[in-house]
């Protein structure tokens, strides 16, 4: 029996997440999943941990309307969620065009002085503004400040096989890595390691996804969730046993058909429709 054993909020993009026992599904993801984000200034490109590990250090926690955000050294950020009539900023995501709403010059100066370099923390005042990758999505389909996607699942099967691996491979010492390096929404057990690439619709409870594409990782799983400290650890074993066309690939991105339905941890989870995942990640 296949279950949901993890239910994960990252309510600042690239910062840390929340351990959650139930959420609500919205149509861009999990309610208040990635809604804030950093930017550079003045151009507003995305600004992550992929090149700045120390946002990891960032703990935002929901308080009432808005956020508390503690960090080390420095002292505790109240961020009331700010006015959408001052006007959103554009923004970009990757390749993708947004916009957000600037926080506020006390968000600015806590984040600049975190970072050590001006950045500039915007709020997502309307989730409906951005869709997923039009050749994975429908036109219906939107998306947070999420990479690309308005959820990412893993398996903790699959993290199980990873680390098995890790620990008989040359840079055994920085294993076993925990769930966190790799900032999933939803994390699965009971099913065969990796045969969630092979997953194309499936149900969590009462809400339905498709599996849009596999998850191509990036450097930031390289950074440890709680130090900042980078290593070479998954990509170098992802890159030896889960290499396919020119990327390394661990979990995959959903996209919600029910919004509003509710997962609780401990919800079965059904897999709906799927294909021999032999061939590598859903693309």
């Amino acid at each position: 029996m296949v279950r949901l054993t993890g239910l994960r909020r990252y309510p600042v993009k690239s910062c840390r997440g929340t351990d959650l026992d139930r959420v609500v599904v919205e149509r861009a993801g999990l309610a208040g999943d990635r809604r804030w984000m950093l930017t550079t200034t003045p151009d507003g490109d995305m600004v992550t941990a992929r090149t700045h590990p120390r946002l990891v250090l960032a703990e935002p926690v929901p308080d009432g309307d808005g956020l508390l955000v503690t960090g080390p050294g420095l002292p505790a950020l109240r961020v009331p969620v700010p006015d959408p009539a001052t006007g959103p900023v554009p923004v970009r995501v990757h390749r993708w065009d947004s916009a957000g709403v600037p926080a506020g010059p006390e968000a600015d100066r806590w984040f600049s002085t975190l970072l050590d370099e001006p950045v500039r923390l915007l709020h997502l005042d309307d989730p409906d503004r951005r869709r997923p990758n039009p050749e994975f999505s429908q036109s219906r389909d939107r998306v947070s400040f999420a990479d690309g996607f308005p959820l990412l699942l893993t398996a903790q099967d699959s993290l199980d096989a990873l680390n098995e691996l890790i620990a008989t491979g040359s840079h055994s010492a920085e294993g076993p890595l925990p769930m966190t390096r790799f900032r999933p929404n939803v994390v699965v057990s009971g099913a065969a390691p990796w045969a969630e690439d092979g997953w194309r619709r499936i149900r969590i409870g009462d809400a339905g996804f498709r599996v849009a594409r596999g998850c191509a990782r990036c450097v930031l799983t390289t950074v440890h969730p709680r130090t900042a400290a980078k290593g070479r650890e998954p990509m170098v074993t992802l890159a030896r046993h889960r290499r396919f066309d020119q990327g390394v690939w661990f979990g995959v991105n959903l996209i919600p058909d029910d919004p509003g339905a509710e997962l609780r941890v401990g919800d079965d989870v059904e897999v709906v429709e799927a294909v021999d995942p032999a061939g590598g990640p859903p693309r």
